[in-house]
């Protein structure tokens, strides 16, 4: 069957799968995006922080899973099936700010659905390592951070495409700066700009190489 991955900003995704299974990332408070109304079976938080974790966005009374425990002192393990996908996460680090060396942790997390593996990143800073690459498995579909500072560039999110080899790319988490964009799409990948915020896509209409598909997310009125 086909999934619906939808685009609220940030890194804030609904991604549905065809049995109706309903599951947001890292939902944002107030920060310039207009505020969905969802009813979401589940809802993963890769960061503890306030444009990742407002989990009281989301209706109903969904499965909350972080990434992080202890407030996001110390990674939790997630290996989760509901109804019909699978979630587990793999730990990653985001730098504290540019020149240091510390950094924070947090969680990518794999939703398998509909013979589908999607890969969200979460707020990655630099290229997975052997580890994380064999917690990772087979990828289809990767909605990849780009926005650089605190978090991986448009330079280092191509060598993440190279290391993950995924048939459809979605960036994500670089606000409105389309000079990051931009810089992120000079390759040899084929672009598609959509004029809409969501994708319907199945595992027989995946395309044969890599693409990059431009979500887009209107900054006023209802999505």
């Amino acid at each position: 069957g086909a999934i619906e991955i939808k685009w609220f900003g940030h890194s804030f995704f609904q991604i549905t799968s065809s049995g109706g299974t309903k599951i947001i990332t890292d939902p944002f408070g107030p920060m310039g995006f207009p505020m969905p109304e969802l009813w979401p079976h589940v809802v993963t938080v890769g960061r503890e922080h306030g444009n990742h974790n407002n989990v009281g966005l989301a209706k109903g009374n969904p499965v909350i899973l972080r990434g992080l425990k202890g407030g996001g002192e110390d990674w939790d393990q997630i290996n989760l099936t509901l109804q019909d996908v699978l979630i587990y996460n793999v730990p990653i680090h985001q730098r504290s700010a540019p020149g240091y060396g510390a950094s924070f942790k947090g969680s990518a997390f794999v939703f398998e659905m509909d013979g589908l593996c999607i890969l969200h990143s979460g707020d990655l800073s630099e290229p997975f390592n052997e580890d994380q690459l064999q917690l990772i498995g087979h990828i289809d579909i990767l909605l990849q951070t780009i926005g650089g500072v605190y978090t991986i560039g448009p330079e280092g999110a191509k060598k993440v495409i190279e290391q993950l080899k995924p048939k459809i790319v979605i960036p994500m988490h670089y606000w409105y700066q389309m000079n990051v964009l931009e810089r992120f799409i000079e390759g040899p990948h084929r672009v598609r700009s959509l004029n809409t915020n969501f994708l319907t896509i199945n595992k027989d209409t995946l395309p044969p190489e890599t693409e990059i598909f431009i979500l887009k997310v209107w900054r006023e009125g209802d999505l």
